[in-house]
């Protein structure tokens, strides 16, 4: 029988000052400075505001720009919600949304990226801003092969077995000697193909143990995307993209290129790189918050639709609910210093840039062990 009470043992930050600040034109992908006046907090059907990331979710609204801030309005209902331009660097905007002209050159001149997802949050493509990049940076990035990929990769993998571990421990779920053993082997690994294979082993582990993390009437078989099959891997899906577009905004902002991975094959249209580094959070981020959602009650299986999807009003409770997530603090386990969430991901794509360029020996991945 499972355990009917849960304990949570989080543990966030302050990000090292890098000097390599980028800063104009514009692309989109797909995949797929005005003094800031206070902020005219929205509700969460109009958006959700953190210091530099907005969910856009109300439906037929237009997303303008006046000033020094950014608008949310109605035809005929007027201004929903306002944010200040100079503090924004991710708008996030589900379904049917439509933005001004105006909105998109100062987006494009603020460094704003626009990430569109369906309203649903399948995620659909990106604005990208047009930078200055480091040249630099870049060229060190596609040289990046052999030995030293293989080095970074290690970490990456080393690091999601650990986390996976350690989230596992920390829900009283016992078996996971075989995980120890494979995160032993990454650091032996010879080949990419090899490192792969540790990894897929230690998912499939992992994937196996999921369902002694859940309370109540939840349970979880497998992992199952494209589409997901139940609500479990519906939430986890939704909250990988979420965490990938965390990703995709670091790596843009420390001038790195997003499509071009180190362990995941490149692919037109996929983020390879943010791929990569998405790994380690997989477990001690994104599953770790869809099992607090399921075990707290937030969300029940009649938050869902027939599709698997979150409904409506669900779905806006589940984006506050995330925004909140990525907000919380906890003390950063190899520099000691307190650290949100989402800076972290970013700590991470700056240490990940350090290891390429060869400002750092090796790559430090986000680790917890316990």
């Amino acid at each position: 029988m499972k355990e009917k009470t849960e304990t949570y043992r989080e543990t966030n930050d302050r990000t090292p000052t890098d000097p390599d600040a980028e800063g104009n034109g514009a692309t989109i992908e797909s995949e797929t400075e005005a003094e800031p006046a206070p902020s005219t907090q929205p509700k969460a059907s109009e958006g959700i505001f953190d210091d530099s990331v907005v969910y856009i979710t109300t439906q037929g609204s237009v997303v303008g720009a006046t000033g020094g801030r950014i608008t949310v309005a109605i035809k005929d209902e007027g201004v929903l919600a306002s944010f200040p331009m100079g503090q924004l660097d991710t708008i996030n905007i589900f379904g049917n949304i439509q933005f001004t002209t105006q909105f998109v050159a100062r987006a494009n001149e603020h460094g704003i990226v626009l990430n569109y997802f369906t309203q649903f949050g399948k995620y659909r493509g990106s604005f990208i801003p047009e930078r200055n990049t480091i040249a630099e940076v870049r060229r060190r990035q596609y040289a990046l092969g052999g030995k030293q990929a293989l080095r970074i990769a290690q970490k990456i993998v080393q690091g999601k077995i650990r986390n996976s571990r350690t989230f596992l421990g920390r829900k009283g779920v016992t078996g996971t000697g075989k995980l120890a053993d494979l995160e032993e082997r990454t650091v032996a690994a010879k080949t990419m193909d090899e490192l792969r294979g540790i990894e897929g082993e230690a998912a499939s582990i992992y994937f196996s143990l999921l369902d002694g993390c859940l309370i109540g009437d939840w349970t979880f078989a497998k992992r199952t995307r494209r589409p997901p099959e139940d609500h479990i891997n519906a939430l986890l899906s939704l909250t990988y993209t979420m965490m990938k577009n965390e990703v995709l905004s670091a790596l843009r902002q420390y001038n790195l290129d997003p499509f071009l991975g180190v362990m995941h094959a490149d692919r037109h249209g996929r983020p390879a790189l943010a791929l990569d580094l998405q790994e380690e959070f997989r477990p001690i981020f994104c599953d770790a918050f869809a099992i607090r959602l399921i075990n707290q009650g937030v969300l029940t299986h009649d938050d869902f639709a027939k599709n698997n999807h979150l409904k409506d009003y669900a779905f806006k409770k589940y984006l506050g609910k995330y925004d909140d997530y990525m907000k919380e603090e906890f003390k950063h386990p190899k520099f000691g210093y307190t650290v949100s969430r989402r800076k972290a991901v970013r700590m991470q794509a700056i240490l990940l840039r350090k290891a390429i360029v060869g400002e750092l020996d090796e790559y430090y991945p986000l680790i917890f062990k316990r």
